[in-house]
């Protein structure tokens, strides 16, 4: 059969939570256009429902990731990079049509993206060292500092750079140990909704990373007010939903990150080196005082 006598297979995409593919509770769907305004694809809309159903799955799957070793989760976060090289081309033409830009910009838009999923994966193991240490005290004593994963955050996405900057917040977040409740761009969500079914498929556990797609204020609402988040990162929030979010967050004492002068609206702006600020962002200090042992008649200790 010629190509120009078959039907085409439309993509249905779906939200990701705890390690599958449900559409929205609500049964809702929004069309998502490109830049020029021409459909691309029918998006779930998201509702409260879903938010609480991914912050269940991120709960659950908290106590799992954390406790994995740093280096196992480097070497899960890296096999990620390898599948999303693998599909490349389709992120490629996602982004492309998504931020209308040329393929030549997607692709290298693209590239960062993995490159920095890489760069992420190889601090798992590394961020102790600067995040925490050993601090002098006057006494037989050691007291250790070390930083420990916050526990659930929700992440609100950039709005324009739907995926470099996407995974500049998401990777942070969960190569420490937390686990991720993800708003994607309201407007530009194939990306992240295609980055879910690279995870599903890769060896990070169900849950550790839920994506939920839909209007911004609508899902952020009820996870900045959840009781069982314990953070937030405000980056795809405007400034007056920012400080309405950062009130709710307020009840249960969340930690919040704001959204930053550096985060920028395209993914020119997140070419820039994305120092560690992110990876300590969600990172609790857990402070162990340990007694050496006995003094000896010189006042040496072991």
């Amino acid at each position: 059969m010629s190509d120009q006598n078959r039907l085409g297979v439309f993509k249905t995409y779906k939200l990701y939570v705890g390690g599958k593919f449900p559409r929205s509770e609500s049964g809702r769907v929004y069309e998502v256009t490109d830049s020029k305004g021409q459909w691309l694809a029918n998006a779930p809309q998201s509702s409260r429902k879903d938010a609480r159903d991914a912050v269940v799955a991120a709960r659950k799957a908290f106590g799992g990731w954390s406790g994995a070793t740093a280096y196992n989760r480097g070497q899960v976060l890296y096999r990620v990079a390898e599948m999303l090289e693998g599909r490349k081309e389709q992120f490629v033409r996602e982004v492309a049509a998504s931020e209308g830009l040329s393929k030549s910009k997607a692709a290298a838009a693209v590239e960062a993206a993995i490159d920095r999923w890489v760069w992420y994966a190889g601090w798992t193991d590394k961020i102790g060292q600067i995040a925490g240490g050993a601090n002098p005290v006057a006494g037989p004593y050691l007291n250790l500092s070390t930083p420990e994963p916050t526990g659930v955050v929700a992440v609100l996405a950039p709005q324009k750079s739907s995926f470099l900057g996407l995974v500049s917040v998401i990777a942070p977040v969960i190569a420490t140990g937390n686990t991720a409740v993800v708003v994607a761009s309201a407007d530009a969500p194939l990306p992240a909704l295609s980055l879910g079914e690279v995870l599903a498929t890769s060896d990070v556990p169900g849950g550790v990373v839920n994506i939920l797609s839909g209007a911004t204020a609508e899902i952020a609402a009820p996870l900045a007010a959840h009781q069982d988040v314990n953070a937030i990162d405000l980056t795809g929030a405007d400034a007056e939903l920012a400080k309405e979010l950062e009130i709710a967050a307020a009840d249960n004492l969340k930690r919040v990150l704001r959204p930053q002068p550096v985060d920028g609206d395209d993914s020119t702006d997140w070419l820039t080196s994305p120092g560690t600020h992110r990876l300590t962002a969600f990172l609790e200090t857990k402070t162990v005082w340990h007694p050496t042992g006995a003094l000896g008649a010189a006042g040496s200790s072991y």
